[in-house]
């Protein structure tokens, strides 16, 4: 099995790019906080992990995500290499994550006017022309001698299970 979990902020600006064929893609950088911090300096040490997402999950981090957002990262590990073009008989070795989906995962001081991200919820674009169908007169049951304003709908529906013999499974 090959899946990573990763919760970090986003080190840059997420890069946006398309493919000849138009397939979107985005590549980003996350840092994650090590648990334990150096002994010596005190200082935590961090891990700079390289992302790249595909399609839809791409143009939504580049949409949503932007330098310092927390973030919650869900994909898998794939290795590489290649030559060094200026020396032939180096190889350099690549280890990236390959989204399959994100999360945010800042507060939602750090997502407003006082935090350090400055994104904004997507806006619906649906047409709304629903019309919702009349009701039925239903009994409506009040808790007793409580003064919220929540009301609870007619129980008539549900059948009481008395024992586990009842229970099909």
């Amino acid at each position: 099995m090959n899946k990573v979990i990763l919760m970090g902020r986003l080190t840059a600006d997420p890069e946006l790019r398309q493919t000849q064929s138009g397939i979107s893609s985005c590549r980003f950088t996350v840092a994650i906080d090590r648990r334990f911090a150096d002994k010596n300096t005190g200082e935590r040490q961090a891990d700079f992990i390289s992302c790249t997402a595909w399609r839809q999950t791409a143009e939504f981090v580049s949409r949503y995500f932007s330098k310092g957002s927390m973030i919650c990262v869900e994909g898998s590990l794939r290795t590489g290499s290649y030559q060094d073009r200026n020396h032939p008989d180096v190889t350099h070795y690549t280890t990236d994550v390959f989204v399959d989906n994100v999360e945010f995962c800042g507060s939602k001081r750090e997502s407003g006017n006082g935090g350090g991200s400055n994104y904004s919820a997507p806006q619906n674009n649906y047409n709304n022309n629903y019309q919702t169908p009349p009701q039925q007169a239903a009994p409506m049951q009040q808790p007793a001698q409580n003064n919220d304003s929540m009301s609870y709908g007619s129980l008539s529906d549900f059948e009481e299970i008395l024992s586990d013999g009842d229970v099909p499974f």
